[in-house]
């Protein structure tokens, strides 16, 4: 049995404020991105100890090149580094039974989600496909859904979990802390998170005939309503994007996997437009 490990870092244990997840701060985000690490091992082990056999990791936060390979088992694969096609679902195929979101974050607009954001805080203000308002739990579900992957786990905070079980209600979840507004957190230590999570992961493994692969009805509405005026300025002159609005663009096609590599077009693009003038 193959897993696959989409590994975000906002939903880490103790993870509260940009600084500790942001590569460029070199007093906080060495010791965080270890707790991040050491929590992607954490489900591994409890993958394997539930029947994985074969493990891919796709490091999904930020630059993408975050996860220690000293903290990891010497025979996993990761997709390492940015501008994948396909983001935090990258490499995901027919060939896995299961998939994880370590480290994963509440969307945007989420109270009591620490750091909410959905892919770009400063570009994208919300996403709906198909009138459903998504997080990247539910942008990042559907790609997986159209090659038949379950999610199985998702680790993060308790809204984080709670959120994502409302539309994928199978699933397990680690919840490893308590969002207290954005920016504070009530939280287990490193240690009891990485215990959390390795139970959880087991668990999901052991189960995974109960999950199902999430997907989205065909046509697909994608919609997008940015944090600005500029960033919908340049999302619009994607072909294929329709303006809705003073910030909001609609997209529409009958495979979702091209509404994804839209969407990561949009905000790529229009987060350009955020550059000084």
């Amino acid at each position: 049995m193959n897993v696959y490990v989409s590994a975000d870092m906002e939903g880490t244990a103790a993870v509260s404020s940009w600084t500790q997840c942001d590569p460029k701060n070199t007093t906080e985000y060495p010791y965080y991105r270890r707790l991040m690490s050491r929590e992607v091992r954490a489900a591994i082990d409890g993958a394997r100890a539930g029947g994985a056999t074969g493990v891919l990791i796709n490091d999904s936060h930020s630059a993408m090149r975050n996860i220690l390979w000293d903290e990891l088992p010497g025979d996993v694969r990761m997709i390492y580094g940015n501008r994948k096609p396909f983001s935090m679902s990258e490499g995901i195929d027919g060939t896995f039974s299961a998939a994880f979101f370590t480290g994963y974050h509440a969307g945007i607009g989420e109270a009591d989600g620490t750091l909410d954001h959905t892919y770009s805080p400063d570009t994208v203000y919300e996403v709906r496909v198909n009138g459903i308002r998504c997080s990247e739990t539910t942008l990042n579900a559907a790609v997986l859904g159209l090659h038949g992957v379950p999610v199985a786990l998702v680790t993060g905070d308790r809204t984080t979990v709670e959120s994502a079980r409302a539309q994928l209600p199978w699933i397990e979840g680690a919840v490893v802390k308590e969002s207290i507004g954005r920016y504070a957190v009530n939280s287990v230590s490193p240690a009891a998170a990485c215990t959390i999570i390795r139970e959880a992961a087991e668990r999901a493994v052991r189960r995974v005939g109960d999950m199902q692969p999430f997907r989205f009805d065909s046509p697909v509405t994608l919609e997008i309503a940015f944090t600005g005026t500029q960033n919908a300025d340049f999302a619009e002159l994607i072909p294929g994007f329709q303006r809705t609005g003073g910030r909001s663009v609609r997209f529409l096609h009958d495979d979702y996997a091209v509404v994804f590599k839209a969407f990561v077009a949009a905000f790529r693009l229009g987060g350009a437009a955020n550059a000084p003038v």
